[in-house]
């Protein structure tokens, strides 16, 4: 029995804006949306980033086909690679029956694969068979399925800093980057912000059903106009939703930017409670006198001593030693076997 996954089938809604940036980003984003290829996202949080996939989506060739959407950061690492493949009955504990993958429910449409960066390097493996060869195996199965999908992902993680401590592999990367599109961050639209306010002003007085329409005070508009807005356009809308709501008149005068800012002060911290780790028991922060030691003995022991404390705290993950000492896996690798007895 397969599972299903819902995707888009009607016009999606539109982007606005009316800023230099806002247009630049639009005009990039259409001409890639026709060529089959794969598009790389990458953009602060809240600067619009499925909904610029799901444009992408309808404005190409493949616009009838599904729309498939992933959080990969909202998975466990362990279920990222059964939810893109899907699995087959009895594949693993609690897998009772055959299910489908996003890889499979997007077939001739457009997967969209947001927090890319959160997938695992061994999933990321998979990912590039399927991206080269359109072909994959479900989990607990050796059939082939082929799939043509194009691959739409997103992030706002530093993903060539991520390959560079082996957290992301490189080949894909270089897949998944036909091209690369930058979101413009809100402070950068200039002109954009008071648009959006107004627009989200009045879709949610609708909501309230109140018949006249808002508007800002001077001051309201001046104090929206100069925020710094670090979650871009989905803080903006939240702000602004919260003062229609909270306002009786048809005149918004007072903006409150911080809901967790509390009338009756700040709340006392918690005591953080002292307890020692496994990691502290097995590699203690004491070091040796490194000043009595000659200079190639001191350095080596250094090197051991600051490998053995990124083991542990990786709990012998290679990769994520390596990235906790800033090494490529490779440079890991050669510091192990120079310190092996």
């Amino acid at each position: 029995m397969s599972h299903t996954y819902s995707s888009l089938k009607s016009t999606p809604r539109e982007a606005l804006g009316q800023s230099e940036a806002f247009l630049d980003f639009q005009e990039r984003l259409a001409r890639v949306a026709p060529i089959d290829r794969p598009v790389l996202l990458l953009g602060e949080r809240g600067t619009g980033k499925e909904l610029a996939a799901t444009r992408l989506h309808f404005l190409s060739h493949r616009w009838q086909g599904p729309f498939i959407t992933l959080n990969c950061a909202s998975l466990a690492p362990a279920l990222v690679e059964a939810e893109l493949f899907g699995h087959e009955r009895g594949a693993f504990t609690g897998a009772d029956k055959r299910r489908t993958g996003r890889f499979e429910a997007a077939n001739t449409g457009t997967l969209f694969l947001d927090e890319i960066g959160a997938i695992p390097i061994e999933t990321q493996e998979k990912i590039l068979r399927v991206v080269e060869y359109g072909r994959f195996e479900r989990v607990g199965s050796s059939s082939p399925i082929e799939v043509d999908v194009r691959i739409i992902s997103a992030t706002n993680a530093n993903l060539v800093q991520r390959c560079e401590t082996g957290q992301f592999k490189p080949d894909l990367l270089d897949r998944l980057s036909f091209e690369v599109l930058f979101l413009p961050p809100l402070r950068n639209r200039s002109g954009d912000i008071r648009l959006l306010a107004d627009h989200f002003a009045r879709e949610m007085a609708r909501e309230l059903d109140r018949t006249e329409p808002p508007r800002f005070s001077n001051e309201a508009a001046a104090l929206l106009e100069a925020y710094p807005w670090k979650g871009n356009v989905r803080e903006l809308k939240n702000v602004v939703e919260r003062a229609v709501y909270r306002s009786s008149h048809h005149t918004i005068r007072e903006i409150i930017f911080n809901p967790f800012s509390s009338p009756h002060g700040s709340l006392p911290d918690p005591p953080v409670p002292v307890k020692e780790t496994m990691d502290q028991q097995e590699v203690p922060d004491i070091f040796p006198d490194f000043t009595t030691m000659p200079l190639k003995s001191a350095v080596a022991t250094l090197e051991k001593l600051l490998l053995e404390r990124a083991l542990a705290k990786s709990r012998h993950n290679q990769r994520r030693a390596a990235a906790l000492l800033h090494l490529s896996y490779d440079q890991l690798r050669g510091l192990i076997r120079k310190h092996q007895p």
